[in-house]
């Protein structure tokens, strides 16, 4: 049964920080790029961040470029979003989604809410 699970989303005030996680499993989790998305209330959903197989070259959306970082966990089979300076409109409901490196082949979680206010 494959799963993707998010989990580290809250309330948070502006300035502050979040660690995301996904833990996957029911799947190769090596022959997935695994990505974060987002959609806030009213608005479609973005993505955010994007990692290879083997990690190194990261992707950003040009709005969270500096303040977030994302990683993986090969041998944990989970993906992170490490969210920092967090502001009002990073607000969304984050979503971790694998994408098979050689086919159409896609999984996505049920989301976590991120929530930044004061």
């Amino acid at each position: 049964q494959v799963q993707l699970v998010e989990s580290g989303g809250g309330l948070v005030q502006p300035g502050g920080s979040l660690r995301l996680s996904c833990a996957a499993s029911g799947f190769t989790f090596t022959m997935y790029v695994m990505r974060w998305y987002r959609q806030a209330p009213g608005k479609e959903r973005e993505l955010v961040a994007a990692i290879p197989v083997a990690g190194g070259s990261t992707n950003y959306a040009d709005s969270v470029k500096g303040r977030f970082t994302i990683s993986r966990d090969n041998v944990k089979n989970t993906v992170y979003l490490q969210m920092n300076s967090l502001k009002p409109e990073d607000t969304a409901v984050y979503y971790c989604n694998a994408d098979h490196l050689f086919s159409r082949r896609a999984y996505w979680g049920q989301g976590t809410q991120v929530t930044v206010s004061s």
